[in-house]
């Protein structure tokens, strides 16, 4: 039972205001006459212009400021939307990722942001959310959030979970309510994330960035241009082949077009900045030199050919260093000038001027005077790894590891966020058990060789991995000449070319192995070393903790599998189904529950039930009181459920419990029900659409009033659905508090959608309609009954 909770964060920038209105009719994600509702939004901004602090929509190529003729376009392309025939948007738009593309690329340019990303779903589970495509910043930048589980604190996540938009005005606004995507992102930008519903459920999120500079608070019109942008990309993905498939790495597309200009540009442009006195340089957004002067080559020492394609810190190693990393990244998304100065061996001091746009940044370079002098710390890098930011990397995987919960998050994280950062291609992740290693995940391995390697003893010779943990120190191999010298059938198990192996203790205990190979030889360099050195101790703190979880969750889930029926009866005229899915936080038991009892053969008993907590001391409870309504089954649903509370009167416990009781008569197709707090059932009769049963309130059990419990009577037609369900399953959290009203019409949607379908095809729906298999944070128990 939940307890209720904070909603998350609308608007950090005005905090008592929430982005989604209280009534329905002004929600921005309200879906009722959504084309025709983007039709007079589109002819509204046709008449206005932006108010003050709202980013007007960027000309587009050949139009002027302001872009005059953009709102009625919009018009235009609501009006097709609201009256395209459903199999035709597919083929219009091309396949999956030109659609996707698109509809990003026009939502940057529409609301003026200067970068953005779309998240889906990564798999049939919900289990993470994969940034798929990316607009405007590369992906260095935006890796933080490559990955995001739906249980973080997080914008994107907060929007997906709780079906809202999310907006953050500030970096100081992101550090108050997201700390730790602070520690990640230090810099100063605005954001918007929308969640994508379509009419299958959630695909994921938009996210929007804008540069430092522009208002802290959205006006209502800008809400409406970004909620209406997120329902087209939505729209895009509700189509048949609209989903794309969830790449490793995000794809990244241009943002804006090649800028035309007259007469011979390349030549004119390299002339004019040859003839003046500083030197000049372009970088694209991944940081790459696309355009050098003389000047420019001259001061840096190099030539323009040893320059040109490559990133400066890889090309300049005295611009390998956390301060000119952090002045980067901060130039790319806070699109505002910065500069800082460096010194190039053996004692010449250059001032670097950053000037951003959405196509790269401009360098100007010039000699400082020696006051100015800051030199960046720092040493060369490996090739293999051309943009380090170790600092960076090792604050954000320190964040992210703190969020990890089970051995199978850590594996994920590892895989996907340590693995690109240090360019390596495949990992085995062992515990210490009972004197032997235990491969408790892996990543880019054949299954035949982590069946080979699993549970090698301690003391292996085989591989380094047994002198690693007895040592503690990590050893790394550069090439397979290395590895053969030390452990000569090491080479031939895998078929890898270098390998890491990071011995993961606490405290001089031994918890595991970390190893990362690659697949060709790999200089293992001296910063390189330090931090995967530093990254270990963190590995094993995670997996530690992770593991105490696991087997706590293997407890409590044996434990509620053995206090919840098996199995339901069999019984003519009716069919049921049931789940039960445990809380997405804690040790994953609680005190929901579920039981259909066959009182003879044509009568049936259907409870439904939540005890209050998340602990063993709920489930326990549970088993009571399931207990004592089977053994009063069979009499008036009023009287056993006051029988039931007189039970738990009589245990002492300070635990209350709803609970919902049906006596189904399948000869007269007549149920009478009695209710002690608990949320009424839906019903629902076949071409109709679903009804709450309004049911006389009762306390919860365990609160004795001494008043007589009431009793509700249906007449039920042949075909009808009752569907039974604890409050897990419609309590959304919103900014303003908890919204069971409307989870609970979002569950009639669902039914009515479903109507006369397979009874284990509606719970599935009801299931991923709201989003249930990623981020709930109460246990649901789900009944469903057709007679």
């Amino acid at each position: 039972m939940s307890g209720g909770g904070e909603g998350g964060l609308a608007d950090a920038g005005s905090r008592p205001e929430d982005l989604r209105p209280r009534d329905g009719a002004d929600d921005p994600l309200h879906e009722v006459h959504e084309a025709p509702d983007e039709v007079h939004e589109a002819r509204d901004d046709a008449h206005e212009g932006p108010g003050e602090g709202e980013v007007a929509d960027a000309p587009g190529e050949g139009e002027g400021p302001g872009e005059v003729a953009d709102a009625p376009d919009e018009a235009h392309e609501a009006w097709d939307d609201a009256h395209e025939a459903p199999d035709d948007g597919h083929e219009a738009f091309g396949d999956a990722h030109d659609a996707l593309d698109e509809a990003l690329t026009g939502t940057i340019r529409r609301t003026g942001a200067s970068a953005g990303g779309v998240h889906l779903w990564a798999g049939p589970e919900h289990t993470r959310l994969a940034l798929v495509v990316l607009c405007g910043v590369p992906t260095e930048v935006a890796w933080p959030w490559h990955r995001i589980s739906p249980a973080d604190s997080n914008p994107v996540s907060d929007a997906v979970r709780e079906d809202r938009l999310v907006w953050i005005g500030s970096q100081e606004d992101l550090a108050h309510d997201y700390p730790q995507a602070a520690v990640r992102l230090p810099y100063e930008f605005c954001l918007a994330a929308a969640p994508l519903r379509g009419r299958r459920g959630s695909h994921g999120a938009l996210l929007l960035v804008w540069p430092a500079g522009r208002e802290r608070t959205p006006t209502p019109r800008e809400q409406r241009h970004i909620v209406a942008a997120a329902r087209r990309i939505a729209r895009t993905l509700d189509e048949p082949a609209g989903l794309p498939a969830v790449p490793e790495r995000p794809r990244v597309i241009p943002a804006t077009s090649f800028r035309a200009y007259a007469g011979r540009p390349a030549q004119a442009a390299a002339d004019w900045a040859e003839r003046l006195p500083e030197g000049a340089l372009a970088l694209d957004l991944e940081g790459r030199i696309t355009f050098v002067d003389g000047t420019a080559a001259a001061l840096l020492g190099r030539t323009s050919g040893e320059l040109l394609g490559t990133w400066p810190w890889q090309s300049l190693p005295w611009l390998d260093a956390p301060l000119v990393e952090d002045r980067y990244r901060s130039a790319v998304l806070s699109r505002e000038p910065v500069e800082f100065t460096a010194l190039r061996p053996p004692d010449v001091p250059l001032r670097f001027q950053l000037y951003p746009d959405s196509s790269g940044i401009s360098v100007r370079v010039t000699r400082a005077a020696r006051h100015e002098e800051t030199p960046p710390s720092g040493g060369p890098t490996g090739p293999s790894v051309p943009h380090t930011g170790r600092i960076h990397q090792l604050l954000h995987l320190a964040a992210a590891m703190t969020e990890t919960v089970t051995v199978r998050d850590v594996v994920e994280l590892v895989a996907h966020q340590v693995l690109p950062a240090f360019g390596a291609d495949a990992l085995v992740l062992s515990a210490a058990d009972a004197g032997r290693l235990r491969i408790t995940g892996y990543h880019g391995y054949d299954p035949r060789i982590i069946e080979r390697l699993d549970g090698l003893p301690l003391d292996t010779g085989l591989t380094p991995a047994g002198q690693v943990l007895a040592d503690g120190v990590p050893a790394f191999f550069g090439d397979r000449a290395a590895m053969a010298r030390a452990h000569p059938g090491a080479t031939q198990v895998s078929g890898k070319e270098a390998w890491a192996f990071l011995p993961l203790t606490i405290s001089g205990r031994p918890v595991g192995c970390c190893i990362l190979s690659y697949e060709r030889p790999h200089t293992f360099t001296a910063d390189e070393r330090a931090v995967l050195t530093s990254l270990a101790g963190l590995i094993a703190q995670a997996l530690d903790r992770a593991r105490l979880h696991d087997a706590a969750h293997d407890l409590a889930h044996g434990l509620q599998q053995a206090l919840l029926p098996h199995t339901l009866p069999v019984m003519p005229g009716l069919e049921a189904t049931a789940r039960y899915l445990p809380a997405g936080h804690g040790m994953d038991i609680g005190g929901d529950f579920y039981d259909v009892i066959a009182l003879d053969a044509t009568n049936v008993a259907a409870v439904i039930g939540d005890v209050q907590g998340h602990n063993v001391a709920a489930a326990a409870l549970m088993g009571q009181v399931r207990t004592a309504i089977r053994a009063a089954a069979g009499g008036p649903p009023g009287a056993v459920l006051a029988r039931t509370g007189r039970l738990l009167s009589g245990l002492d416990t300070d635990l209350l419990v709803s609970c919902l009781y049906v006596h189904i008569d399948l000869a007269s197709r007549c149920a009478t029900l009695s209710s002690a707090g608990h949320p009424p059932p839906l019903v629902h009769a076949p071409g109709s659409r679903p009804q709450r049963v309004e049911v006389d309130p009762w306390p919860l059990l365990g609160i004795d009033t001494g008043t007589p419990c009431p009793v509700t009577r249906l007449e039920l037609a042949p075909g009808t659905l009752l569907t039974l369900y604890t409050d897990g399953l419609v309590e959304k959290p919103t900014a303003a508090g908890i919204d069971a009203e409307r989870g609970t019409d979002d569950v009639a949607a669902v039914l009515a959608e479903h109507d006369g379908a397979d009874l284990d095809d509606i719970v599935e729906a009801l299931l991923r309609g709201i989003g249930a298999p990623s981020g709930h944070t109460d246990d649901i128990a789900l009944l469903l009954l057709r007679l």
